[in-house]
């Protein structure tokens, strides 16, 4: 369901993020409630995980769930803080990854997540999320 949703926010955006992929993301509090969601902004900025992160009260994602439907990236090429890095800053428990990022400055996400003690779930609904990431893969590899 929540994933569901996900891929809604990203198909959305699908075609608006540029270079970058479109990625959705929802948030859930430690009681299972959403309280944030939000897909890469127009022309791949910001992205999905920090404009969630944002939208909700600071402490709110604190024991909670997010469901990403790439990878959350390690890295930025703006230098701001990645959305691994963010998501680990906010307290998530749990992360639940539909799809890897191939790309250099995206994949290790995992890694760092997992490192802070996050629990890490991927591949749901990966086939759905590989079919809107095609392009981007392809480009990436």
């Amino acid at each position: 369901m929540h994933m569901t949703r996900a891929l809604e926010l990203a198909h959305f955006q699908h075609g608006r993020t540029g270079v970058n992929p479109s990625v959705g993301c929802v948030i859930l509090d430690r009681d299972g409630n959403k309280v944030s969601e939000a897909a890469t902004g127009d022309e791949g900025r910001p992205h999905a995980e920090q404009t969630a992160l944002r939208r909700m009260p600071i402490g709110a994602a604190a024991g909670g769930t997010a469901y990403v439907t790439l990878e959350p990236c390690r890295e930025r090429s703006t230098g701001e803080a990645a959305c691994s890095q963010r998501l680990i800053e906010a307290g998530v428990e749990r992360v639940i990854i539909a799809a890897l990022d191939p790309h250099p400055k995206g994949s290790g996400g995992l890694n760092r997540l997992r490192e802070a003690g996050i629990k890490i779930e991927t591949g749901l609904m990966k086939a759905d999320a590989e079919k809107l990431y095609a392009d981007f893969f392809a480009s990436v590899g």
